[in-house]
């Protein structure tokens, strides 16, 4: 049975929660709020931290900001090891340049979308990734064909694999059969829950980690669902599956980054405001996300 933690040399491994950034209410970032986040994750039982993901808001950040918040997760994890910065960029060179700013930190691994500033073709998906593999770290591949239009099939994931470069990958199309597929053309290639709304169905599939959102706000829960899962004790992981999903499916739907920094100021979590264009809930999401949060607070969960 492989390992299904985070280790040295599988440092994408086990729950790597892709963090949200905390805001002040002038929009600017506090870094210091964000420190010890990261710290608090980690000591709540997450192996480790995937910074300047989409639920990072690293679309609106300036250069200068998207360093520093990798530099500050590398700081605050205890091990740069432990972070796995997202990389994604318009550009594959750019995408590389981030990619060497993580190996120079010690970072032990990137998440890396498909190029989305168009639908690309397979020639262009390979060579993004291979561009993005000079720089030395594992690169754990990103497939979100709703966002970015381009879908890493089992097919191309395979080839990737194939040709070195990539390690692994955080499934987010929501087709759990996908992982059975991939199994067969691509043993060695690690699957990374991408969604937490199915992550009891691909733990149970074989997969070997968790790039997570709702851990945010319920990390020691999250924690404890995860390791039931993969150990595929049933008894431990469906009624926690099944009480936190009201919340975990949010993870899959536009409004996940508003919804899940609502979740963590209900948990005395800063999360604060986001960046436009993205605005506060409001209306029947809010009250949903209010409510949903609430019950989790209310059975423990925390």
């Amino acid at each position: 049975m492989p390992e299904i933690t985070w280790t040295a040399d599988r440092p994408w491994r086990g729950i790597m929660v892709a963090t949200a950034l905390p805001l002040r209410e002038d929009l600017s970032i506090d870094y210091d709020a964000y420190a010890g986040h990261v710290r608090r994750l980690i000591d709540s039982g997450c192996d480790g931290v995937v910074p300047n993901g989409s639920l990072g808001e690293y679309q609106t950040l300036t250069a200068e900001e998207r360093a520093r918040v990798v530099r500050t997760a590398a700081e605050a994890a205890g091990d740069p090891a432990r972070v796995m910065p997202g990389v994604a960029a318009y550009g594959s060179a750019e995408a590389r340049h981030w990619a060497e700013q993580a190996a120079e930190l010690g970072c032990g691994s990137v998440l890396l979308l498909p190029p989305n500033a168009y639908r690309a073709d397979r020639r262009a998906v390979l060579a993004h990734y291979a561009e993005a593999a000079k720089a030395g770290l594992p690169v754990v591949a990103y497939n979100n064909p709703i966002d970015t239009k381009t879908d890493l099939t089992p097919e191309l994931l395979a080839r990737l694999h194939g040709e070195g470069s990539i390690v692994a990958v955080k499934e987010f199309s929501g087709d759990v059969r996908r992982a059975y597929e991939l199994a067969e053309l691509a043993p060695e290639l690690d699957l990374l829950i991408g969604a937490d709304d199915v992550l009891l169905e691909l733990a149970l599939a074989g997969a070997v980690g968790w790039v997570a959102g709702y851990p945010n706000a319920f990390p020691a829960s999250c924690a404890e669902l995860y390791r039931a899962a993969v150990a595929k004790d049933l008894h431990t992981a469906l009624p926690l599956y099944q009480s936190l999903h009201p919340l975990l499916r949010w993870d899959s739907k536009t409004e996940f980054v508003q919804a899940i920094k609502l979740s963590m100021d209900l948990a005395d979590r800063h999360g604060g405001p986001t960046r436009p264009p993205r605005f506060p809930l409001t209306g029947e999401a809010e009250a949903q996300v209010r409510a949903a949060t609430e019950k989790a607070i209310a059975a423990g969960h925390h």
